[in-house]
């Protein structure tokens, strides 16, 4: 991994080990605690790449766009690019870990993983029938990455992105979310859901969004209130306070920057926007972040 310092929460960029195919690194939960000191680890950062984390025992604390998720045995989590998250103490905690790119996967298995959805839940469980086939999975891939040599290289790249693609297709299909509700399959939610975060920035009026999908307001209201448990209205209001949080807490940037990013008219719009639906200033946000996450060292 590499960090790009400067910004109140380091940007990681991935950088494969040396002598290893780019794109992919599987290292156990202690190798990790190895290569680096619990305050570096405990600091908030915002990778830009897929890690597919795996328990195999003790508990886990990890806190993922300011939501902490409790981990024991047998519990997986699946952080996207973009998402801002914060190491727990490793101490007493046995798993994996593996970091891939997301042009590691075909794009059929992307397709079939939903690779690019933030949405998709980020804690998940095998149910006791297919935890074993799951893990065979993990362990077949960390197999084969520790294997350098012993095949033409050009041959073991593609084993790692065959096995890659086992492991996220069981996952997916083989997990259920944990203390997360399962996101129904009904395709006007599904459209809307992938229109809201690509234009967010652009409308936060669930009529554009209607009109560009072809839906009638009352029908995206529907199948949103339906899937997610919320309106469509709140639905776009969730992503873009998801947003501006990450902005407040990742960058320096001032509330003008910040409200320009998000499609705001003005800094005063955007204040209000977000203290209606959080209760407190984007600068008080920030305060309060900056004071939660920092570590010392």
């Amino acid at each position: 991994m590499m960090v790009k310092t400067g910004l109140t929460i380091p940007s990681l960029q991935f950088a494969a080990p040396a002598g290893t195919p780019a794109g992919i690194e599987v290292m156990s939960l202690t190798e990790l605690a190895g290569r680096m000191s619990p305050e570096r680890l405990a600091r908030p950062q915002r990778p830009h790449f897929h890690q597919l984390i795996a328990v195999t025992g003790g508990s886990l604390q990890q806190t993922i766009d300011f939501r902490t998720y409790e981990l024991a045995a047998g519990d997986w989590l699946w952080i996207r690019p973009g998402q801002v998250q914060q190491w727990g103490a490793l101490a007493g905690v046995t798993g994996d870990l593996v970091l891939f790119q997301p042009s590691h996967l075909d794009a059929q298995t992307a397709g079939r993983v939903q690779l690019d959805d933030p949405n998709v839940p980020v804690l998940r469980q095998p149910s006791a029938d297919d935890a074993a086939s799951v893990r065979m999975a993990l362990d077949h891939l960390a197999l084969e990455f520790r294997a350098l040599g012993r095949m033409p290289l050009e041959s073991h790249a593609a084993s790692l992105r065959y096995l890659l693609a086992v492991l996220v297709l069981r996952l997916t299909h083989l997990a259920v979310p944990v203390t997360e509700p399962a996101v129904a399959a009904d395709p006007a939610y599904l459209r809307f859901r992938s229109a809201v975060d690509s234009d967010f920035t652009r409308t936060r009026r669930v009529e554009d969004y209607a009109r560009s999908l072809g839906y009638s307001a009352k029908t995206l209201a529907r199948a949103t209130q339906a899937a997610a448990g919320v309106s469509a209205k709140a639905f776009i209001d969730r992503r873009v306070v998801l947003e501006a949080k990450r902005l407040l807490a990742h960058s320096d940037d001032s509330a003008v920057q910040i409200s320009q990013q998000l499609g705001f008219r003005t800094p005063t719009q955007f204040a209000k926007y977000f203290v209606q639906r959080t209760g407190q200033t984007p600068m008080a946000f920030r305060s309060e972040v900056s004071g939660r996450l920092s570590v010392p060292g």
